[in-house]
């Protein structure tokens, strides 16, 4: 079994994504936060229920919670869901 997502977790998850992942962080804010004409944006934290960005745009920071279609069950789900939440953004 992976594991839990607590605090440690969403930051280790976080760090990757920021580091690694910047493009798709950018889609879930323009496709699930709403936000299409979000610039650049970070990972903020993770949680079962969503995630949180901050999304730059036009010059300032704005807060977006993105909810997940499902609670997630662990850092492994969190991967998987995340995955397929760059598939579907890609084609909106």
């Amino acid at each position: 079994m992976s594991e839990v997502i607590t605090p440690a977790i969403s930051d280790r998850i976080c760090q990757h994504m920021n580091k690694d992942h910047r493009d798709a962080i950018v889609l879930y804010a323009k496709a699930f936060g709403h936000t299409p004409q979000t610039e650049t944006a970070t990972m903020d934290s993770i949680d079962p229920q969503g995630m949180n960005i901050s999304a730059h745009v036009a010059g300032e920071i704005i807060p977006i919670r993105v909810e997940f279609d499902h609670t997630l069950k662990d850092a492994e789900d969190a991967h998987h869901t995340l995955v397929a939440m760059i598939k579907v953004a890609k084609t909106i």
